[in-house]
């Protein structure tokens, strides 16, 4: 059995699985998995190992095998938006295998939340890199950090402003992506690099998909780094 026979569902166990309310009403109701056909069991961190549905606590038909992060890490950040954009942001990000998502408040972001609301926002946003890594049959779930600030993002190694005239895209790069309104002076003026996503004006929620699109096809070979 491969990773690609049967739906991927994440428990906690791979040695004695449960399903959760949710997963289980997901296989049985929606997908309509019966009794004795194949799943396979993720823990979100690599491991797997292929199952058979049995209710709720499926068993497990071989040993479990691994899958290694792929490298070099690829990390996304971008300006908090409006209304349920972040949740697509991060379900696409998930899908298209980024291993770290990270949002930040930049001066122009029209999004201000308290520290409470920030924490039920991240929490949520963690459950839907779940669900989309389920989705797209991608064993290692990306972490999703906590709300930072602009200045906190772009003094971590490797950071970058995704910004009209900038220069190429590469691997090992921390993308920021800002808000509609763009970046303000203060924030023009900190000193690192910026990478250009084309000559056009994207929606932050677009720009920050092209980025993880970008980095995803660079990692894979899908195109070569300075090719163009």
């Amino acid at each position: 059995m491969t990773i690609s026979d049967g739906p991927l569902v994440f428990v906690d166990d791979l040695d004695r699985p449960v399903l959760s309310d949710e997963d289980h009403h997901h296989l049985a109701r929606v997908r309509r998995i019966r009794d004795g056909q194949p799943l396979v069991l993720g823990d979100g961190r690599g491991r797997w190992r292929p199952a058979r549905m049995a209710g709720s606590s499926p068993e497990p038909t071989a040993d479990s095998s691994a899958v290694e992060r792929p490298t070099p890490e690829l990390t996304v950040a971008f300006a908090l938006v409006k209304g349920h954009k972040p949740e697509l942001v991060v379900q696409k990000l998930t899908e298209l295998g980024m291993d770290r998502i990270v949002a930040f408040e930049a001066a122009r972001s029209v999004v201000r939340w308290s520290a409470d609301k920030a924490t039920t926002n991240r929490d949520r946003w963690q459950r839907v890199a779940r669900e989309a890594a389920m989705q797209s049959r991608r064993l290692w779930v990306p972490t999703v950090e906590p709300i930072s600030s602009f200045v906190e993002v772009a003094s971590r190694p490797g950071a970058c402003r995704a910004q009209v005239g900038g220069g190429r895209l590469e691997l090992g790069q921390l993308v920021m992506v800002g808000p509609e309104g763009g970046w303000d002076s203060a924030e023009l003026d900190v000193d690192i690099p910026d990478v250009s996503l084309g000559d056009g004006v994207l929606r932050a929620e677009t720009a920050a998909i092209a980025v993880g699109t970008l980095l995803s096809a660079l990692r894979f070979g899908l195109i070569e780094a300075g090719s163009g």
